[in-house]
């Protein structure tokens, strides 16, 4: 049956209707979207660009719909601000690749907390069935009007919240035993150095990052103090079906560039000498190893490897193997 002129002009009127409340709901109206300088165009690119290693001006364009022009001037007004870098193509030169900056992944983590914590407060008025015919009729009018199928989830850094110390020592007892045979001192140590964390925290001189991959956390590092002049790394993990993204290569990186901000002349790292990719990454950021011990604290019989990297001087040559394997320290 065609509909009448009648009944589409109150059904427009019925989408328009719906469009002016959802956004009042997410707060597109305000001058800055999540109480930012942001608009609701570039927190969407900077999402997209926070989900994605690496991407280029023409994927962002299709995939958010923009005109080239618009688009062109919100990523060069990244770049000017520090929070974007451009890097041309290896494999295709007629490419720029695009990838946020320390500076915009910073940029980025309060307002993702911000939207979540918005979004929490919503749907903490509403009980868990009301919750569900929510999402339900989210999902019916994505299908209906053709949304393409979501693309397996890249992953972002983020601070820690509660709940995640737990994870991240629960974690590290049940991953070093399948793939070691480690035994439960290796939970043990992990959970006193999160204890340590947690008591002693020093936001100005220890961090700690969780990748954070549609929701799971597939990876942690966490940067403490050791002396005044000397930072450690500690608790360096990536879960196995995130490898090969380059989380760990990216958590190292972080860690050094902290330590340099916060002043300290040393980071150093304690870790064991099976953990093979780990020793990669750590080779590849500059670190040197500087002492060996045999051992036995785990179990099976190691060997404990120490490594430090000198902060007063930047590194002029550029870690040649981005991509990690496992990434694990203790």
């Amino acid at each position: 049956m065609v509909a009448s002129d009648t009944d589409l002009d109150w059904r427009i009127e019925g989408v328009r209707r719906f469009n002016r409340f959802y956004t009042q709901q997410i707060g597109v109206l305000d001058e800055g979207l999540l109480e930012s300088a942001f608009s609701l165009t570039e927190v969407r690119v900077l999402y997209e660009l926070a989900h994605r290693e690496v991407s280029t001006a023409g994927e962002l364009g299709a995939d958010l719909g923009l005109d080239a022009g618009y688009l062109s001037r919100i990523l060069g007004g990244f770049v000017r601000g520090g929070l974007l870098a451009r890097k041309p193509s290896r494999t295709d030169g007629r490419q720029t690749l695009l990838r946020l900056t320390a500076k915009g992944t910073g940029a980025f983590g309060p307002l993702d907390v911000r939207a979540r914590e918005a979004i929490r407060a919503m749907l903490g008025g509403l009980s868990a069935t009301e919750q569900r015919r929510l999402l339900d009729a989210m999902t019916r009018i994505e299908g209906l009007l053709g949304a393409r199928p979501a693309p397996s989830p890249a992953y972002v850094l983020r601070q820690h919240r509660p709940g995640d110390m737990g994870w991240i020592v629960h974690r590290h007892g049940v991953l070093y035993a399948e793939e070691y045979g480690w035994n439960e001192r290796c939970e043990g140590l992990a959970a006193g150095i999160v204890a340590k964390f947690i008591d002693k925290h020093d936001p100005k001189r220890e961090r700690c990052w969780i990748a954070d991959r549609g929701g799971a956390i597939v990876g942690s590092v966490f940067v403490v103090e050791d002396s005044k002049t000397v930072a450690k790394l500690r608790l360096l993990f990536v879960e196995a079906e995130a490898r090969g993204l380059g989380i760990g290569a990216r958590l190292v990186d972080e860690c050094v560039r902290f330590a340099r901000k916060a002043g300290y002349g040393k980071i150093a790292l304690w870790t064991n000498d099976v953990l093979h990719s780990a020793r990669r990454i750590y080779e590849a950021a500059g670190f040197r190893l500087v002492e060996e011990k045999r051992h036995r604290t785990f179990g099976p019989s190691l060997v404990g490897q120490t490594w430090e990297l000198g902060l007063h001087r930047r590194r002029l040559a550029r870690r040649r193997n981005p991509r990690g394997g496992s990434g694990k320290t203790r």
